[in-house]
């Protein structure tokens, strides 16, 4: 089935369609003076027969205290206040922590008279944990994303406070109307003396950054995996409920991730 990709923004946020793999690949651009501290991120759809179709651009914010991602539909144009900007990506002062914004009003900044509908959505949020092995072994993920309604339609998460956003429910185990997804632990392999998971053939090059999230109720249901083919590109690949915007998000947040740097 041809994924439909004419309008970009709605197809951003759309989940994929059920019972298809959608395959992109994501390419790292470090050219440029602060290139190297500030990599621009090109997320492309893979079509048939090698060809490409350009989805979102990601790139670090600089002179933010905390890690933070403008992720746009044009490649082009990265700014906070453009035409463009489809959603965020913010850690905490760790960088353990990430949440996924879409192009909605912070609450912070708005008066209470605001219509509900315009204050943002969070789309995701992300936690990295150091593992029991320190940090010699596979990292933990978690992934928290709002849940789907009767329609397959996702539920409209968008916090006034503290208390109402994704992380606050995950850690206060309100997990209604919230999917909690994690990172597939990787097994051990004798032969490679490393930690491997099966990404038939979608990647090629081992990394501490490749992997495959998953439902604990049905781990052999890959919802997104990720992964280096080469030194500067990976692949991504997602599937129902998840859409492009929460797993680029998600591949940006493991490039940021102060744990992610074993």
């Amino acid at each position: 089935p041809l994924i439909d990709v004419d309008d970009l923004e709605e197809f951003a946020v759309r989940p994929a369609p059920q019972g298809v793999t959608v395959k992109c690949r994501i390419t790292r651009d470090k050219k440029g003076m602060d290139r190297g501290m500030y990599p621009t991120y090109y997320l492309h759809l893979e079509r048939e027969h090698g060809k490409k179709v350009f989805l979102l651009a990601g790139r670090k914010r600089k002179k933010s205290k905390t890690s933070n991602y403008l992720i746009s539909i044009d490649p082009t144009d990265l700014s906070r206040g453009g035409e463009s900007f489809i959603g965020k990506l913010r850690s905490n002062l760790m960088g353990t922590k990430f949440t996924v914004y879409d192009n909605g009003v912070n609450p912070v900044k708005t008066t209470s008279s605001l219509e509900a509908s315009t204050l943002r959505q969070e789309l995701a949020a992300i936690c990295y944990e150091t593992n029991v092995l320190g940090f010699k072994g596979p990292r933990k993920m978690s992934v928290i994303i709002p849940g789907m309604n009767m329609d397959h339609e996702r539920v409209s998460i968008r916090p006034r406070n503290e208390h109402e956003t994704l992380l606050a429910r995950w850690q206060n185990k309100n997990t209604e109307s919230v999917i909690e997804l994690h990172n597939k632990t990787p097994v051990w392999n004798d032969d490679t003396q490393s930690y491997v998971l099966n990404f038939h053939g979608r990647v090629t090059q081992a990394s501490v950054k490749n992997f495959q999230i998953i439902h604990d109720n049905d781990p052999d249901y890959i919802v997104m995996q990720f992964g280096r083919v080469a030194e500067d590109v990976f692949t991504m690949d997602y599937n129902y409920p998840m859409c492009a915007l929460q797993a680029f998000a998600i591949a940006l947040s493991s490039f940021d991730s102060k744990l992610a740097c074993e």
